[in-house]
């Protein structure tokens, strides 16, 4: 079979390679992949500053959904055929009281597809059962491949955060995760302000087709002034930083309100310099949020399902896996907003 092969360390070393097709073993599943989505992670991995280890060669992807093609011994329940999707821990340690309490996306020993295990930049991708989701039939499987990043955002929004009805809340970032964070947001009550800057025109205008009307142009407008007028003086309930800008994370800090919640889920890539004293002066309940467990799987597909969030005005490109190259120029230009990549010449 064909997979996107990071086959050395440094930018770039993408390539389609042929490969073994892999084999279900115990209590594992192979999925023929039928969408995938590129990550940010991705992006990272080609210009290898991820900040995780890799198995080189491996090859990557870890956003997909598909169709069983083999089930393994000791698996049941599942079946060739099945519309799915998966988690991305592949291999967590099971013992330590994080994997013992649910919280096994932080777990020191997870290994995720993508970076230590063969990822689904390929025909087929083989993953543990327990990983495992249905998907309904109502879900394309383009649509769905965006659910392992709004699993992430359910994690943090519902997870890792507190948002009250008629909280107002601001998210940084227009980028598929600010999109969807805002709209997982809304889902709890809460009164959504996107902020953007001038380069982000095409993102802008896909926020306002998702319902998002108060957008502040961060570099154009004065943020505290915008939040002032929109809100009052006393600042937003729930800032969602979701950029991975230094400049984002400083003025969420100073725009949420006395005993406000700060939550980052954007990633910076490098050490920042912040007025921390902020979070002491206003007792701010600050948050992180890494990765997805099961319970915020299964929320995100319900709430796709019922289309209360939607991940289909968020994909800008569909392309074949042998475009991969296309798709990841244009991701790293911030020419696309979200880019998915279908194997073959099925239809997605």
């Amino acid at each position: 079979m064909k997979g996107l092969v990071k086959f050395a360390r440094g930018e770039g070393h993408l390539e389609i390679r042929e490969i073994a097709d892999p084999r279900a073993g115990e209590q594992e599943v192979v999925i023929q992949v039928k969408a995938a989505g590129i990550c940010g992670s991705d992006l990272h991995i080609y210009k290898d500053d991820v900040p995780w280890p890799l198995a080189i060669p491996v090859v990557i992807g870890h956003e997909f959904s598909g169709v069983i093609a083999e089930v393994g011994n000791g698996v049941h329940g599942l079946q060739n055929g099945d519309r799915v999707t998966a988690e991305t821990a592949f291999e967590v340690c099971g013992d330590c009281v994080l994997c013992r309490t649910g919280r096994y996306n932080l777990c020191a020993a997870r290994h995720g597809i993508g970076y230590l295990h063969h990822g689904a930049f390929a025909d087929k991708v083989v993953v543990p059962a327990t990983r495992i989701h249905r998907l309904p039939d109502t879900l394309s499987f383009v649509d769905a491949a965006l659910l392992e990043p709004l699993a992430c955002v359910v994690h943090g929004v519902i997870e890792s955060t507190v948002i009250e009805p008629g909280d107002w809340v601001l998210v940084s970032g227009v980028g598929a995760i600010g999109l969807l964070a805002a709209q997982v947001a809304r889902t709890r009550g809460g009164k959504v302000i996107l902020t953007c800057l001038l380069r982000d025109e095409m993102r802008a205008k896909t926020a306002r087709t998702l319902g998002f009307d108060t957008i502040i142009t961060a570099d154009k407008e004065l943020l505290y002034d915008r939040i002032a007028e929109v809100v009052g003086p006393d600042g937003v309930d729930v800032v969602i930083e979701c950029s991975g800008s230094t400049e984002a994370v400083a003025a969420g800090l100073r725009v949420v309100k006395r005993g406000g919640c700060y939550l980052q889920m954007g990633l910076l890539g490098r050490p920042a310099t912040i007025d921390i004293d902020q979070i002491g002066f206003k007792e701010l309940r600050v948050s992180g949020s890494s990765g997805q467990r099961w319970t915020a799987w299964r929320r995100a597909i319900s709430l796709l399902a019922s289309n209360m969030v939607q991940t289909h005005p968020l994909i800008s490109d569909i392309l074949s896996l042998e475009d991969w190259h296309k798709g990841f120029t244009k991701a790293l230009a911030k020419e696309a907003l979200k880019v998915v990549l279908v194997p073959g010449e099925r239809n997605p």
